[in-house]
């Protein structure tokens, strides 16, 4: 993952078998599985790797608990067997996790115990534990922050959990692993139809060199979340077309871990007042809880949380806990958007809207794939490039991801897996190498100076944000923090760069900015 190498490869290397545009968990999930085939992979990304949804999840591996109270069971056991895929092919980064269900009333009590046995039933040979009933003592034993006043017990149950934006990476390196380029911070501009059969010529733009590449490739996927329609009309000239997608915000906030007591487990509130659930999940040290589910009508690349949904976490959560959090609690908040596959009868709740993914052909060799989550990526990837193979005419090649090592790839002995897996031998030897370079960014974080060096030397990061936002997730667990390391970590990426002084005072100053957005809104 040399930025630098690949680019040099789209300059000498203008065929190719796919290009891939979209650099976040549906991208890179279908750039894996073509690469693994043996097929001839570019994926390019507009921004950063996971910079828009794919880094903004709930940071759960998990069929669905909503889900299986819709009656949509399907996607349930789909979801549940891809999270047996990803424990198994990736556990340095994908983690079980135990969640309790606080319960009030004996009549929600059956309710809840029944649908976490059908849960049980439907992960069949992938169950992670046996879910069960727990006494009210048991309850306040796993969660002494949980609101005692009229508890009649819990119920037990497991997921997985995981960090999206650390997925992301390590599968953009397993494309590379197996041959495929991937490259961020380049656009794509135009599109040309080949005939049928036959290549499609596409341009695509190096954001920081301003360096306009054209390169062919028998198929052209648009796996762009909440953007495929904006890409489909700049590469097509379906102007007026219904669009296919739906963007709905999740927001999240982070508070300290103190609120339910645990770094252990997760907690669920079983409905909202809008008739969803929010998870409080620990996350690196802290408390992840979230999340809405708001309509909106333009995507942004940075969306903005709205302070009234900041509102409903707090007080929905603020019901469940034995101490209130106050947005004075709150250390980071931030927004997702979902990339919702429209229903084609319209006027449905984004709350209601099935998370399957859909895939279309919007033009000859142009493919696009709507809807899904992170835990069906795998499945998502396998059925794009099923399809890409039968409308490009290319020899049929079994899909071998389902069993497929993700980059790092190391069997984990305890609890805490290690989000670098195999890689931090390498960050080891950096240090062992220069030892000033194992010196802390920050007293209260573990992150050392070698990490950034290996984020930018192996992992394609190019700016303060990419490190401190998706290498690190300071940004998203601690934003004041995030800001006081922006300056050390800007200084180092400036000599890894080779970059000058003014370059590096304009990265201070550009992710102070964005990370006071991310602030809990006044």
């Amino acid at each position: 993952m040399n930025r630098n190498q690949a680019l040099e490869q789209v300059r000498t290397e203008k065929n190719w078998d796919f290009l891939v545009i979209g650099g976040g968990a549906t991208g890179l999930g279908v750039a894996v599985d073509a690469a693994s085939r043996g097929y001839r992979v570019l994926l390019v990304e507009q921004a950063d790797f996971a910079k828009g949804t794919s880094s903004r999840s709930t940071k759960l591996i998990h069929g669905g608990v909503r889900y299986l109270a819709q009656g949509n069971v399907g996607l349930v056991r789909e979801g549940l067997r891809e999270r047996g895929f990803l424990l198994q092919n990736a556990p340095h980064l994908v983690k079980p996790l135990s969640f309790v269900i606080p319960v009030y009333s004996w009549k929600d009590a059956a309710v809840l115990w029944l649908g976490m046995k059908m849960y049980d039933l439907l992960a069949g040979r992938w169950r992670i534990g046996q879910s069960c009933w727990l006494s009210k003592a048991k309850v306040l034993e796993m969660l002494p922050g949980v609101n005692s006043s009229g508890l009649k017990g819990g119920v037990l149950y497991y997921d997985g959990q995981f960090d999206d934006a650390r997925l992301a990476i390590h599968l953009a390196h397993t494309c590379v692993d197996h041959g495929g380029v991937v490259v961020n911070y380049m656009q794509a501009e135009g599109f040309q139809a080949g005939s049928a059969g036959h290549a499609h010529l596409v341009s695509i733009r190096d954001q920081e060199t301003n360096e306009l590449f054209e390169v062919s490739a028998r198929v052209v996927i648009n796996a762009t979340g909440v953007f495929v329609d904006e890409l489909i009309q700049l590469l097509t000239s379906h102007t007026n077309r219904r669009p296919t997608v739906r963007p709905s915000q999740g927001v999240h906030v982070v508070l300290p871990a103190s609120f339910t007591g645990t770094a252990q487990r997760a907690m669920l509130i079983p409905k909202t007042a809008d008739g969803r659930v929010i998870f409080l999940v620990p996350w690196h040290g802290r408390l992840l809880a979230g999340t809405t589910d708001t309509p909106v009508d333009a995507p942004a690349l940075e969306p903005r949380p709205f302070p009234e949904e900041v509102d409903f976490i707090l007080q929905q959560t603020a019901a469940y806990l034995s101490h209130h959090p106050r947005r004075e609690d709150v250390l980071s908040v931030f927004a997702g958007l979902r990339p919702l596959a429209l229903p084609s009868h319209g006027g449905k709740a984004t709350k209601d809207i099935s998370r399957k993914h859909h895939l279309r052909v919007d033009a000859p060799g142009l493919i696009t794939i709507t809807g899904g989550k992170w835990t069906t990526y795998r499945k998502m990837a396998e059925d794009t490039v099923n399809l890409a193979i039968r409308v490009a005419g290319m020899p049929q090649r079994k899909c071998v991801n389902q069993s497929l090592r993700i980059h790092g790839w190391m069997q984990v002995e305890d609890a805490s897996p290690d989000e670098y897996g195999s890689d931090r031998a390498v960050i080891q030897e950096i240090i062992r190498q220069h030892p000033e370079t194992g010196q802390r960014l920050d007293p209260e974080w573990p992150y050392t100076i070698a990490e950034v060096i290996w984020a930018v030397q192996a992992e394609m990061a190019r700016t303060v944000e990419d490190v401190l936002a998706r290498r690190f997730r300071v940004l998203f667990l601690d934003a004041r923090a995030a800001i006081r390391m922006a300056p050390r970590v800007a200084e180092i990426m400036r000599d890894e760069l080779h970059q000058t002084k003014e370059w590096e005072e304009m990265q201070i100053t550009h992710f102070q900015s964005l990370a006071e957005r991310y602030l809990c809104p006044s």
